[in-house]
């Protein structure tokens, strides 16, 4: 390393110095929480993998704190300006930085052992109490050790930094005059490679899709490691930021204990609540419970307006429309938001979108019952599969840390296969996904299976090696029927499997799109979704419901088809055993509510509109039917304002206690 720049010497040397008191930091947190070592199955191979994780955070972090001295030492190396109190002054930046993030790490430490979480920005809602909390550690003498170990290692990282400074900044001299256009050239060359470097270093990932995120530390099945990996830096920042994003504001659309009383009024719940939720409530099968796998299919973009069943002249889904006729269709049901993610929750976990809120991108990820939670305690395993990066939307850690056992994601498939950032074609995730479904059939167990497809999303692109032939010139067209092809050859290869006489599957959307009948500036067509639950097996007849549901209600009615006894802990009905007045739903700045006639659509910047839908009529009903609008927006705003409360008070994941409005 002697021919490098000076300032690159002592940055990368102030690196590995951070690498190291991170991971000795890293290593008390482990040595605190040893017991969590005793349920791990291979303690040391799962603890080498939250290390190297641990790595990965630590060098982001790093490269933040470190970014700025290594633009400034690089321009002032570059004019050939030094002076040993500009160099003094670096220094002190860089251990004001990393002391900060000794103390963060000093406090996580105890915050975790009390959470079995990492340090959010959920330490500042203490600071009304100070008084208390400071008399709370002055009691405790187990926080003055950790007091004690961040003045430590500030003090001893402060002196190494200062040895570091002399010896290699202020020792050495820039090079000599006569070799000064040489020298600068060189220079300027290392210091760009170094800043690549570094920033390659902060997005933490080399996917082009998404940069390092909380959910990407959850590698495993078991959540101490997991967590260990975290660098609780990354978690604070990130919370903080979280915090101050419009998306993330918490809902005040109502008064939270209004709310609550109107959705126990509308699931009918009229005895005082057992559980810590003020809706959860006991479901008790009407028959005997099936052991049936259950395959859940979310569709990109696929809006109800794409299909033949729902009017479409254009023929794009013949074999969708072919299960829509042969299956259990709901004719009337509404995605709950306008995003991937907002699907994905909806469906897997039956909880709606809040607005702009993206639930699954957060440095703290809940504990919610739906799917993968309840079938897991009867006995279920579970399996996710994605055609791309599943660090996107942080849905792999959200999952993760939701007991799915398995994530199949871009990392996961022959490269060759891969066509786009959206990863390999639908077709071909549903032909890789056939031996892991048969490996978990061979276990003896149920199973349960997600999948979230991606074609029918931009780049549209149709790989080339497949026997599919498209009836349409229009490549917006054709992508939709390629999407339907892929879906019938899955349910081809399904059919000779052994399993599948014995699983129910449903499909979905994840939401909509905007197709050209739309006449509302809440596009309809961006909610209304093809729900069709094939069994053919298990299910003796096909049915229509025109009923109002949506995909939060996805959960709760399969759990009635599977006739098992669990708690509903969710925001979602079975519907084949209960029926809705109205289904709610958002397009960020915007809510929506429906019932058989009309549609009530509430904008954030207070206008408000009530239409005759089912009419396509564009006319404003709203000071004319004042009654119903009132009726439908107390509707959603209380369920959503309901959602809202059990997920800010953690009370969306299994139940034991009464509960308790603050």
């Amino acid at each position: 390393m002697k021919h490098l720049p000076k300032h690159i010497v002592f940055l990368f040397a102030v690196y590995l110095l951070g690498i190291i008191f991170f991971t000795a930091f890293r290593v008390v947190l482990l040595l605190s929480e040893i017991r969590q070592l005793e349920p791990l199955p291979d303690s040391f191979g799962l603890l080498t993998q939250a290390f190297i994780m641990g790595f990965r955070f630590d060098t982001v972090i790093s490269g933040y704190f470190l970014i700025v001295p290594l633009l400034i030492l690089s321009i002032t190396s570059s004019l050939r300006w030094e002076a040993k109190w500009y160099y003094k002054l670096i220094g002190l930046y860089i251990i004001v930085i990393y002391s900060f993030g000794f103390l963060i790490y000093s406090i996580d430490i105890p915050f975790f052992k009390y959470y079995f979480s990492h340090v959010t920005v959920i330490i500042f809602n203490w600071t009304g109490d100070a008084g208390f909390i400071f008399k709370m550690i002055y009691e405790e003498i187990a926080y003055f050790i950790f007091l004690f170990v961040f003045l430590i290692a500030g003090f001893v990282f402060f002196i190494i930094l200062r040895k570091l400074r002399i010896r290699i900044l202020e020792a050495t001299p820039l090079r000599t005059e006569t070799q000064s256009t040489k020298a600068t050239i060189y220079n300027i060359a290392v210091s760009l490679a170094a800043v690549a470097l570094m920033f390659i270093g902060i997005r933490g990932r080399l996917n082009e899709k998404s940069p390092i995120r909380v959910g990407t530390a959850f590698f495993s099945n078991y959540a101490f490691p997991n967590q260990l990996g975290l660098n609780p830096v990354f978690t604070f920042i990130r919370s903080a930021l979280d915090a101050n994003r419009p998306e993330n504001k918490t809902l005040h659309l109502m008064n939270d204990q209004t709310a609550i009383e109107n959705a126990r009024r509308y699931f009918q719940i009229d005895s005082i609540s057992q559980y810590s939720s003020p809706v959860a409530r006991k479901v008790v099968p009407l028959s005997q419970s099936r052991n049936a796998n259950v395959i859940v299919v979310v569709m990109e973009s696929m809006s109800a307006n794409k299909m033949l069943h729902f009017g479409n002249k254009d023929n794009l889904t013949p074999f969708l429309d072919s299960l829509a006729n042969s299956s259990y269709c709901f004719d009337n049901a509404y995605t709950a938001g306008i995003h991937t993610f907002n699907g994905e929750y909806g469906t897997l976990f039956a909880y709606p979108a809040l607005l702009k809120q993206h639930p699954m991108n957060t440095a703290v990820i809940g504990e919610y019952t739906g799917f993968p939670n309840t079938l897991k305690d009867h006995g279920y395993q579970s399996i996710y599969f994605t055609t791309h990066d599943d660090q996107f939307d942080n849905i792999g850690g959200f999952l993760s840390a939701n007991n799915f056992q398995f994530i199949v994601s871009l990392k996961d498939y022959p490269s060759e296969k891969v066509l786009s950032t959206l990863g390999v074609p639908d077709d071909y995730m549903f032909e890789f996904s056939i031996p892991k479904l048969n490996d978990l059939f061979k276990d003896g167990k149920p199973f349960f299976a997600a999948y979230m497809t991606a074609s029918d999303h931009g780049p549209l692109i149709i790989p080339e090696d497949v026997p599919f032939h498209p009836r349409s010139n229009d490549m917006q067209h054709q992508i939709v029927e390629y999407a339907d092809w892929s879906i019938e050859k899955f349910i081809k290869l399904a059919s000779l499997q052994e399993w599948f006489r014995n699983t129910i599957f449903v499909f979905v959307a994840d939401h909509g799109s905007v197709t050209e009948n739309n006449i509302y500036d809440m596009p309809l067509s961006y909610h209304h979704t093809p729900l069709i639950i094939y069994a053919p097996y298990l299910l003796t007849s096909a049915e229509h419901f025109s009923s109002l549901g949506g995909q939060i209600d996805i959960f709760p009615t399969v759990m009635g088809l599977l006739n098992i006894e669990y708690i509903n802990n969710t925001m979602g009905v079975d519907l084949l055993r209960e029926q809705r007045p109205c289904i709610y739903f958002c397009a960020d700045s915007k809510i929506g509510c429906l019932d058989q006639e009309y549609f009530y659509v509430f904008r954030d910047n207070g206008i408000e509109s009530l239409y005759k839908y089912r009419d396509s009529d564009v006319a404003n009903y709203f000071d004319k039917n004042k009654s119903k609008a009132d009726s439908l927006k107390t509707y959603a705003f209380s369920m959503m304002q309901t959602a809202q409360w059990l997920i800010s008070n953690n009370k969306t994941g299994k139940q034991n206690n009464h509960y308790n409005i603050k």
